[in-house]
């Protein structure tokens, strides 16, 4: 039987949601420091990663004019501790704690309280364990970022009695008594933030007042997400914080703003996203707030009039109401009223409001000149900049969030915000302006597409090169939200050769690597999207990507979906390309793809590892991936399975690889072995209303397998013939061409044939033949109605076998007969050059016969690989005593002979084997044969005579 030519290997783009994954967090054991050999080393690297977060060959301390040798090498261990302290500094604590299995000295200096006073663990589980092993050195640990209220519970195992200041992610778990027994561990706080999500119950106004109470030195308390916060509680924190002089309730429900009043030492105050204030209230009551230097309205109902009366307050300085709907439409009422105040909305300047900012600071410094510039301040400037920044870099954040249009503010003004927001000095600043670049670009959640407009603006204002610098920072949090953006954006191809152009691919390779979930994970997707189309897969297997992506799959465990997919979506994209695919065998990706298939449970990991199967087996005659995939244990069985998921994307690509393995003989044999033939007619019964892919893979994967005759007659016997014939009416092209190729190849047998008949197929090919856009699916269509009715069927339907059974009857079968014969006829014709056929056969030049025969040719079906049982039906075809389908198999022949078709060498020396010779020159030369007979006739006998006999080659 034939062998059938599957669709090409399609790329995937990939774009991140808009919210940052908050589960599936890594172990601290799964993920320990892979440190040097606990000897003593003379030369060595920091890490495999430098300072900034890169691949690096560079040794610390090595001059640029001379290298070591082993004559002449640095012994590291005998520098000074306070040196090394120095160099410590300069690491990550992943990096201290590669170097403190070095030597003794080192682990001591690792050890360090003094290295120890800042630490970030949102990237790992926070149980007893971990803190027991870190508690050791906490004793002055002064800040701490963690995420996820269980968390909340362990911190108190830490022994940070010191602890100043505490950041807590994603922390809708968080109990009131989690928080309460927090703490009260750590009456030291001066800084409180936590995120909560949206509307919180878990957190009561009893657990902040627990916080005012146990933490009298408390300066700063930003809480989002909390439902409630009611007088008793403002109360507390007035009475038991004195020195409070930061809250921030953001996106809380409702918020006693009289209460507010009575916090005296407030210098900034944000109820940004709150949804129940009285203006009338706060308007009256807030500027009587002494001290008040910075507010924070954004994303309420406020109204120009209140703003106005709001800005009033003796010292106020910043007043910031982005994206307040009510305060844009009034904003002349609100200028006509300004104090000094510097105004910061939407439809603001911002350059101009932040210069006005500058000039104020320049009262007290006439140094500053501009936001960032303040920065040099050693007063309350700084923290006023600080200050703007963070509420800014939160409100864009959450109106990016909101995908709520203002496709003005993002083009005008809000890009270069954001961008002049990631050169902020504080590094929670510089993660939320990268965040809110990955999200406000990706402008449909359902499509996951990216706005061109947005992306550009990026690119044309500086922002990649930003990122790329953010991408090689230290700090991992920065990274993560760095490779977001940057894999978001790549999604433009203008932004994807910036990227490309200016060193991204080598430094998401490198975060690729990184021992930390997060960062890797944003890093696959950046090279996922990257590696859509031709322009960069050879960069990325250049910078060593393809091994740093294999690895992912063996390196995280089931319940890191995220990494999961996105390194496999990234392999099967690199796949498509011949040379990348068998670097990624060569990297032990079978291995690790038919792994992910197999055992793991996520529908976007296993929809990504088979499709990356197929890509990886669609190279079949230039490489051994093929083969390397069918004989991986496991693998056929997964995909065969994978066939019955309940997502369709997923039983879409693993339809798909069964079509692409099915190429290799034995591979098609093992899929019938492991039940694929049952799977796939079940699959086909079921798609007839699913997705363009699904319907044509589905077809496909059958017609791939009905190429061995005995999973032809397991297809008919199993049920196939219905849902094929259902599909041959899609509505789709490229599934009318699939459909007709599984109905073509069941045609050959005639008890199948006879099925056809019976299940209505007849007028569903005969409309393929006639309507069909496709002119693939008109051939074959016509080529499975010659098969039905060339006279072997008639042996089958009214043979001994079948006397017991109604079937069609003689006339139902001629019915049917008259209408197959009558549109196989105009099928041919439709391909017919009719000037050329006007003129006697035994007159036309070489020329005339050249363009008949490219007139008529269909250059896909050059991929059509038929056998030699097939090639002798056809042969046998042109002795048939009705002239339709000696034409029709003329025309077959010129197809599958043309010069430059894949396959054409083997079917010429299947037709010099088979004697064809003599047969077509009695066509050729035959006084009664139909003219198109005659001439298709003689071009195959062109075809033949220019490949002799012995010079033929088999391709497989």
């Amino acid at each position: 039987m034939r062998q059938v030519w599957a669709g090409g290997a399609d790329d995937m783009c990939h774009k991140r949601r808009r919210k940052v994954v908050e589960d599936e967090e890594v172990n601290w054991h799964e993920e320990r420091f892979s440190g040097f050999p606990p000897k003593r080393l003379k030369a060595i690297v920091v890490s495999s990663r430098n300072c900034f977060g890169v691949e690096s060959s560079s040794g610390i301390g090595r001059n640029s004019s001379h290298s070591t040798t082993d004559e002449d090498e640095a012994d590291w261990t005998r520098l000074p501790d306070d040196t090394l302290l120095k160099v410590f500094t300069l690491l990550n604590h992943r990096d201290r704690a590669s170097l403190a299995s070095v030597c003794r000295g080192w682990r001591a200096l690792a050890a360090s309280a003094s290295l120890w006073t800042s630490l970030d663990i949102r990237a790992h589980v926070l149980d007893s364990d971990m803190t027991a092993a870190l508690s050791s050195r906490c004793a002055k640990l002064q800040r701490l970022r963690f995420r996820g209220g269980a968390a909340a519970t362990a911190i108190v195992g830490l022994q940070a009695r010191g602890l100043r200041d505490l950041s807590g992610d994603s922390c809708g778990d968080l109990s009131d008594a989690s928080l309460c027994m927090m703490v009260a561990r750590h009456e030291a706080l001066e800084s409180l933030q936590l995120q909560l999500g949206v509307d919180c119950e878990r957190i009561s106004n009893d657990a902040i007042k627990v916080v005012a109470t146990c933490c009298p030195k408390l300066k700063r308390l930003r809480i989002s997400g909390i439902r409630d916060v009611d007088a008793p509680t403002i109360g507390a924190l007035a009475k038991h914080c004195p020195d409070l002089m930061d809250l921030a309730f953001f996106d809380c429900t409702n918020v006693d703003e009289v209460a507010l009043a009575a916090a005296t030492s407030l210098r900034f105050l944000s109820v940004a996203g709150s949804r129940v204030i009285s203006w009338i209230l706060a308007a009256e009551m807030w500027p009587k707030l002494p001290h008040l230097t910075g507010l924070d309205v954004s994303r309420t109902d406020i109204t120009a009039v209140t703003a106005a009366e709001l800005m009033a307050a003796p010292k106020l300085k910043v007043f910031c109401a982005v994206n307040c709907s009510h305060l844009e439409h009034g904003r002349d009422a609100v200028e006509s009223l300004l104090n000094p105040s510097v105004l910061v909305t939407q439809c603001t300047d911002f350059k101009k409001e932040l210069a006005s900012l500058s000039s104020i600071n320049a009262g007290r410094s006439p140094k500053c000149k501009k936001l960032t510039d303040s920065l040099v301040c050693k007063d309350c400037h700084l923290e006023l900049t600080d200050w703007t920044e963070c509420v800014l870099s939160h409100a864009l954040l959450k109106t990016a969030e909101s995908n709520s249009g203002l496709d003005v503010f993002w083009l005008n003004r809000g890009t270069a915000l954001m961008l002049n927001l990631l050169q902020s000095q504080q590094e929670e600043v510089q993660e939320r302006a990268a965040t809110a670049l990955a999200t406000f670009v990706v402008i449909d959640d359902e499509t996951e597409s990216v706005d061109p407009a947005r992306a550009e603006a990026v690119l044309h204002a500086g922002g990649i090169t930003h990122l790329l610098h953010l991408a090689k920072s230290c700090r991992e949090a920065v990274q993560s939200e760095a490779a977001k953006a940057i894999a978001n954006l790549s999604v433009n191809a203008d932004v994807a050769k910036t990227v490309a152009m200016e060193g991204g691919i080598s430094i998401l390779a490198s975060l690729a690597r990184s021992p930390n979930r997060r960062v890797a994970e944003e890093a696959a997707g950046g090279l996922w999207n990257l590696s859509v189309g031709e322009d960069h897969k050879g960069a990325i297997a250049g910078a060593g990507a393809i091994e740093a992506l294999v690895d992912l799959a063996f390196k995280w465990p089931s319940g890191n979906e995220g990494v999961l997919e996105r390194a496999a979506g990234a392999l099967a994209n690199l796949a498509a390309d011949d040379k990348c695919s068998m670097e990624v065998a060569s990297a032990g990706g079978v291995h690790a793809l038919v792994n992910l298939a197999r055992f793991c449970h996520h529908e976007g990991v296993q929809e990504q590892a088979a499709r990356a199967l197929a890509n990886l087996a669609a190279h079949g005659d230039s490489n051994g991936n093929n083969a390397a995939v069918g004989k991986e244990p496991g693998a056929l069985e997964a995909l065969v399975h994978l066939t019955s998921s309940n997502h369709e994307g997923v039983r879409q690509e693993a339809a798909g690889a069964l079509w692409n393995l099915s190429f290799d003989d034995r591979n098609r044999e093992a899929i019938a072995a492991v039940g694929g033939v049952e799977a796939l007619v079940t699959l086909a019964q079921s798609c007839s209303t699913g997705s363009q892919g699904l319907q044509e893979r589905a077809a496909g994967a059958l017609w791939g397998l009905s190429v061995s005759e005995v999973n032809s007659i397991a297809i008919g016997r199993g049920g196939g013939v219905a849902p094929l014939i259902a599909l041959a009416r899609s509505e789709f092209e490229d599934v009318h061409e699939t459909a007709a190729g599984a109905l073509w190849n069941l045609a050959f047998n005639p008890s199948n044939a006879l099925l056809i008949v019976e299940e209505e197929g007849v007028p569903a090919l005969v409309h393929l033949c006639s309507s069909s856009q496709s002119k693939m699916a008109r051939f074959m269509a016509a080529l499975a109605l010659a098969y039905m009715f060339d006279g072997r069927t008639d042996e089958v339907a009214f043979g001994p076998m079948f006397s017991e059974s109604p079937g069609l009857g003689v006339d139902g079968l001629e019915a049917a007969r008259h209408l197959a014969i009558r549109n196989i006829d105009a099928c041919v014709l439709s391909f017919s050059n009719h000037q050329a056929l006007l003129v006697p056969t035994t007159s036309l030049p070489p020329a005339a016969l050249t363009e008949v025969a490219e007139s008529a040719r269909i250059q896909e079906a050059g991929h059509l690989r038929c056998s030699g049982a097939e090639v002798g039906r056809f042969v046998a075809m042109l002795r048939n005593k009705a002239a339709v389908l000696r034409s029709c198999a003329a025309f077959a022949l010129l197809q599958f002979t043309m010069p430059g078709g894949r396959h054409a060498m083997h079917h010429i020396s299947l037709l010099q084997k088979d004697g064809a010779g003599r047969v077509l020159r009695t066509i050729a030369a035959s006084a009664t044969a139909p003219l198109q007979a005659k001439v298709f006739a003689r071009v195959v006998l062109r075809n033949v005579e220019l490949h002799p006999a012995g010079e033929h080659t088999t391709s497989s």
